[in-house]
C-alpha cells in the first residue's frame, strides 16, 4: 500500500509547497530589516523586497529564456532551502581591508517542462540583496541563455540617477559603448533612455522618503555576458538586458553560452535609509572568490601621467624623463606612459627609460590598444593584446625589461567574447607579473577580488574630458558629487584626479578653463577611490604650489582600511572619511556654484585635531589646524565649486 500512498503524499507535499511559494517563501537579513519574498503564480516566478515592512521592490519577475526551455512560467516547485553565510576576507587594494560578510540565504528550486532544474538563490545581508540562478539538467550538457527575465520594479514615486547605454559605433573611432555618458538626475522611475537602449550599471534610485537603492551586478566572467537595465516597461519595471548584436563591430554572440550545470552572475540591490550603505557597500566582492592565486604581491600606488595635460606630443623621451623625475620627487610608485610610445619612443629606448625609472624607484606602466578588429582607433601599440600568442610574447618582453603594468583601452562591448578577453589578459598578465587598468571599458564586476592583479578601470566620464570640453569642465564639481554615489561604490574608478593647472593645457594661456578650486582638486584624491591613482599634476606644480600641498600629494594613500560616508546628495555635496592604518582622511567636494558651510558629525573624533586644506582667496589652497568639537561636530567651509580635506 505504501508504494501507492507515497506518490500521493509527494504530490500533496508539492502542491502545498507550490501554494506556499505562490504566497511567498521569505528570507530576512540578519537584523530583520530587509525581507525578500520569492514566489510563483500563474504569471511566473517573482520576488518582492521590503525594508522595515515597506516595499522597495514591488512584484518583480525572475527567470531565464534558454535553448533548453523557458524558465519563467509553467514551472513546478521542487523545494526550498535556507542557510547562513558568515565569512571574513581581506581586500588588499580596496576601500576597506577587512570585510565581515554575514547574510541569510534562500534557495528555491523549480522544474521545467523538460525536467531541467532552475534554482533561484538569494543572499540577504543587512544592506544588500543579491540573487542569481543555477540551471542544471540530467539530459543536456550545454545551454544558450537567450535572455534573462529578471526585472526591478521600483515604487512609482521613486526617482532615478542613471547613465544611458549607447549604441556601438559612436564616439571616437567607433569605440563606444564605454560607460562614459552623462547622468540623468532625479528623473521619475519609468523615464526611458534617450537612446532606447536602457541604462548601464550601476543605477541609483531614491525611494522617496524611504531611502535609497543601488542596482548593479557582480561576478561576471568569461562564462557570461555583461548586462544592463533595459528601458522600463509601461508598468515601470526595468528589465535586465543583454548586449546589443552590433557591439564589438558585431563580433561574437549577444547571448551567453555555457556548459551545464551553470550559474549566472549576481544581481545586486543595495538598500538604506541614507546613502551610507550605498557608499560603504562591499557587495561586489562579498559574493565572489579569487579565480587564481597571485603570482606575486601586486603593488598599488600613485602615478604621474603626462598625457592627461600634455597630450600626444608628450610621447617623447625627454618629456617622459621629466615625468619620471616628477614621480621620483614625489615618491610615487609609477609613471604611466600612454599611447604612441612604440612609434615615438621605440622599444629599445623604452627599455632604457624603464631602466632610468628604476634608478628613481619608479616603475613603468604602458598603454596598449585592445584591438583586434572591433574599432577604428589608430593609436598603437595595436594587435598585441587580442590573441594569446601575440599577447604572451609581448608580456614576456615587458617582463624582461621590467614593466610592471598596462593600461589597455578601447574595448567597446559587453559580449561574452569581450568578457573572455578581459579574463585572458588578466590571467596571462598574472603569469608575467603585470597589473592592469582598463579604459574605454566595461564596469568591473567584482574583479578587484576575482583577479588579484586587476587594479582599476575607467567606466566613467573621466578627467580627459576636462581637456576635450569646456562644458564638461564647467560640470567638474557637479560630477564629483555624482560618481561617488553611483559608479565608485561598486568598483575602483580611474578618474585621473588632481589637476592643479588653471588651464587644461601645457600652455598656460590655452585650453579649457578650470572652474574648481585647488582644495577641491586635492579632495578628489580621497573622494575618488582607486588603488592606482593617475594624478594630473605637472612638473610646474612643484614650483607653483605651497609646500603643504606638495606634502599632501606625497602622503595621501590610495588604499584604505575603512570608508565611512559622512554627508551629501548626488549633484550637491559629497563628504567621506577614509582610514589608512591609523590615519584618517576626511574630504568633501561642493557640487554647486555657491559657497556653503557644512557641519560634519564626527562622534569618533571628539577633540581630535586635523590639518585642514580649504578654499582660500581666488581659489588657491589655504591650510589651518582645526579641532573637532567635544560634541563630535566640525564646521567646514566650502567655496563655490570648492572642497576641503582634513589629514593628519
Amino acid at each position: 500500500m505504501n508504494r501507492f500512498i507515497q506518490p500521493i503524499l509527494r504530490r500533496i507535499a508539492c502542491l502545498a509547497l507550490l501554494c506556499a511559494l505562490a504566497e511567498g517563501a521569505e528570507v530576512r537579513s540578519p537584523d530583520g530589516r530587509l525581507a525578500v519574498e520569492v514566489g510563483v503564480d500563474d504569471q511566473g516566478l517573482f520576488y518582492r523586497v521590503r525594508m522595515d515592512g515597506d516595499p522597495v521592490l514591488e512584484r518583480s519577475p525572475l527567470g531565464l529564456e534558454t535553448s533548453i526551455g523557458s524558465f519563467g512560467a509553467g514551472l513546478r516547485a521542487d523545494g526550498t532551502e535556507t542557510g547562513r553565510i558568515d565569512e571574513r576576507y581581506t581586500l588588499p587594494h580596496g576601500k576597506v581591508r577587512d570585510v565581515h560578510y554575514v547574510a541569510n540565504t534562500l534557495r528555491s528550486a523549480f522544474v521545467g517542462e523538460r525536467g531541467s532544474r532552475l534554482e533561484v538563490i538569494f543572499h540577504v545581508s543587512d544592506r544588500d540583496v543579491a540573487f542569481r540562478y543555477r540551471l542544471s539538467s540530467e539530459r543536456e550538457r550545454r545551454v544558450v541563455v537567450e535572455r534573462e527575465l529578471s526585472g526591478f520594479n521600483l515604487p512609482s514615486d521613486a526617482t532615478a540617477f542613471v547613465t544611458q547605454q549607447v549604441a556601438w559605433g559612436g564616439g571616437f573611432a567607433k569605440t563606444k559603448p564605454s560607460y562614459e555618458e552623462g547622468y540623468m538626475m532625479d528623473v521619475p522611475v519609468g523615464t526611458k533612455s534617450p537612446t532606447g537602449l536602457g541604462f548601464t550599471f550601476p543605477a541609483l534610485f531614491r525611494l522617496g522618503d524611504q531611502g535609497w537603492a543601488l542596482v548593479s551586478e557582480t561576478g561576471v566572467t568569461s562564462r557570461y555576458v555583461g548586462s544592463r537595465l533595459g528601458d522600463p516597461d509601461e508598468g515601470g519595471t526595468y528589465p535586465l538586458a543583454f548586449p546589443e548584436e552590433a557591439e564589438n563591430a558585431g563580433i561574437g554572440d549577444a547571448t551567453a553560452h555555457a556548459s551545464l550545470p551553470m550559474t549566472t552572475p549576481w544581481r545586486t540591490i543595495t538598500l538604506g535609509e541614507t546613502l551610507a550603505p550605498i557608499v560603504e557597500t562591499t557587495v561586489s566582492t562579498d559574493l565572489v572568490e579569487p579565480l587564481y592565486e597571485p603570482s606575486q604581491t601586486f603593488q598599488p600606488g600613485k602615478s604621474t601621467w603626462s598625457w592627461i595635460l600634455w597630450q600626444d606630443p608628450s610621447m617623447n623621451e625627454a618629456d617622459q624623463r621629466a615625468y619620471i623625475d616628477l614621480a621620483g620627487e614625489l615618491g610615487y610608485e609609477y609613471i604611466l606612459i600612454d599611447a604612441l610610445w612604440d612609434n615615438n619612443i621605440g622599444r629599445e629606448k623604452m627599455a632604457e627609460l624603464v631602466e632610468y625609472a628604476a634608478t628613481k624607484d619608479v616603475s613603468v606602466l604602458l598603454w596598449y590598444n585592445s584591438n583586434g578588429a572591433w574599432n577604428d582607433a589608430p593609436q598603437s601599440p595595436r594587435d598585441r593584446m587580442d590573441t594569446a600568442p601575440a599577447r604572451q610574447n609581448e608580456m614576456a618582453w615587458l617582463q624582461s625589461i621590467g614593466v610592471k603594468g598596462l593600461k589597455i583601452d578601447f574595448f567597446g562591448g559587453d559580449k561574452q567574447t569581450t568578457m573572455k578577453l578581459y579574463e585572458d589578459i588578466l590571467t596571462d598578465g598574472n603569469r608575467y607579473g603585470l597589473i592592469f587598468n582598463f579604459h574605454g571599458a566595461t564596469l568591473p564586476r567584482g574583479w578587484q577580488r576575482m583577479y588579484p592583479n586587476f587594479m582599476t578601470s575607467e567606466a566613467v566620464t573621466a578627467s580627459e574630458n576636462l581637456i576635450f570640453s569646456q562644458g564638461f569642465a564647467d560640470r567638474e564639481a557637479f560630477n564629483s558629487t555624482v560618481f561617488p554615489f553611483v559608479r565608485n561604490p561598486v568598483a575602483p574608478m580611474d578618474y585621473g584626479p588632481v589637476l592643479l593647472n588653471k588651464r587644461f593645457n601645457r600652455d598656460p594661456d590655452r585650453g579649457n578653463t578650470r572652474r574648481t578650486t585647488d582644495a577641491f582638486q586635492l579632495a578628489t584624491a580621497v573622494t575618488f577611490q582607486s588603488p592606482l591613482q593617475h594624478f594630473g599634476i605637472t612638473p610646474n606644480n612643484l614650483e607653483e604650489q605651497p609646500d603643504f600641498v606638495i606634502d599632501f600629494l606625497k602622503q595621501v594613500p590610495t588604499v584604505w582600511d575603512d570608508t565611512r560616508f559622512l554627508d551629501g546628495y548626488p549633484g550637491r555635496l559629497f563628504a567621506v572619511a577614509r582610514r589608512s592604518k591609523e590615519s584618517w582622511y576626511i574630504a568633501a567636494t561642493n557640487g554647486e556654484n555657491e559657497a556653503k558651510e557644512i557641519t560634519l558629525r564626527l562622534p569618533g573624533f571628539k577633540d581630535r585635531t586635523f590639518n585642514m586644506i580649504h578654499d582660500g582667496p581666488d581659489g588657491a589652497a589655504a591650510t589651518r589646524k582645526v579641532t573637532v568639537r567635544s560634541d563630535g561636530t566640525l564646521t567646514v567651509p566650502l567655496g563655490a565649486n570648492g572642497g576641503a580635506v582634513l589629514h593628519p
